[in-house]
């Protein structure tokens, strides 16, 4: 199995973007010498606050100066806000900074009502999968100059490297999302972290509507990669008390409070106690939104994940108040898997 990384640069108590910048820097780094595949970050609107990653394409930049190696990518850069070409003129910068090895990560996403008008983004499109998809294919176009000669826009250039442009990806939490990359023939990547619910159906639709595409950059065969919520310590119950974090965010989100982090004590008494430990074996109907374990039990849990769904990639995201608790984490989990150091 390969393993992968999508970063947030949560705010630490006490901090500031800087704080959380430097941390993603580290983790990147980190990543890149253990042998994850991808370290891929995040886009939030409107909570700067408590989640610094805001914008991808300028944190890549800095990532791409930062590492020698690992692809990096946007776990996603959301389409719905902005325009196909500006969106692929970033991705092209960012190809010539670090050749050959970026992701374009494409979702969509609203955020508050505040955060999107700041945006000028309309929460109401008639046909918001087809124009997804259109700006999808838009921006796969200008990434690979694949635009015909006689289109209005087939003589813009973008900047680029002389190694192999930007790989598209769109990234989703629902069927629909997954019937776009299908019908698109492009990699996908399915967010559990967000509706686990839907993981198995969404990859179903992905293989049931994929079809060999057209469009440069496209997969000969369908080609998927899950997201999970993912945290790892020394032994199964000490990882459970790092993953009471994530359960009491959850829950914090469901009362509207997005984007908070308790520390370990404040989430476990929120949640009236230590959560139980993950089972090295899950029900054949069993997605939990967030997993934990030692490096071997957790290790077992993402290849059963992984299975259900038919892919080789599992990319990790966690919530962890503590940042030496998080990259610890990244380590056993590497180890537990039998990642090849660089």
């Amino acid at each position: 199995m390969d393993l992968s990384v999508v970063d947030l640069s949560p705010v630490p108590d006490d901090g500031t973007a800087t704080d959380a910048y430097a941390n993603t820097v580290e983790a990147a780094r980190r990543a890149e010498r253990l042998g994850y595949s991808r370290f891929w970050v995040a886009e939030h609107h409107g909570m700067a606050d408590r989640l610094a990653g805001t914008t991808p394409e300028v944190l890549l930049g800095h990532l791409a100066a930062e590492t020698d190696s690992i692809r990096l990518g946007s776990g996603a850069v959301l389409l719905n806000h902005y325009s196909p070409f500006k969106v692929a003129e970033q991705f092209g910068a960012l190809d010539a900074l670090a050749p050959g090895r970026i992701d374009a990560g494409l979702g969509r996403a609203n955020g508050s009502p505040a955060a999107d008008r700041a945006l000028e983004t309309s929460r109401r499109v008639e046909n918001p999968d087809e124009d997804h998809a259109e700006k999808i294919e838009a921006v796969v176009n200008h990434l690979y100059d694949d635009y015909p000669d006689e289109h209005p826009y087939a003589d813009l250039e973008l900047p680029r490297s002389a190694e192999d442009p930007p790989v598209p990806w769109v990234l989703g939490s629902s069927p629909s999302s997954a019937a776009i990359a299908g019908e698109l023939g492009l990699r996908y990547c399915f967010a559990a972290f967000i509706r686990p619910q839907f993981a198995e159906r969404a990859f179903e639709e992905y293989r049931d509507h994929f079809r060999p595409s057209r469009l440069a950059g496209s997969a000969e065969e369908p080609e998927g990669m899950v997201a999970v919520n993912a945290v790892s310590a020394d032994t199964d119950g000490r990882a459970a008390r790092l993953r009471a974090v994530a359960e009491a965010s959850f829950e914090r989100l469901k009362r509207g409070e997005a984007g908070t982090t308790p520390s370990v004590e404040e989430a476990i008494d929120e949640l009236g106690g230590v959560p139980e430990p993950t089972p090295a074996t899950l029900d054949a109907d069993e997605w939990p939104r967030a997993v934990s374990g030692s490096p071997e039990t957790l290790a077992d849990v993402l290849d059963q994940l992984a299975d259900r769904v038919g892919v080789d990639e599992v990319m990790i995201q966690h919530v962890v108040a503590d940042h030496d608790d998080a990259l610890r984490s990244h380590k056993l989990l590497a180890e537990g898997v039998g990642l090849t150091p660089r």
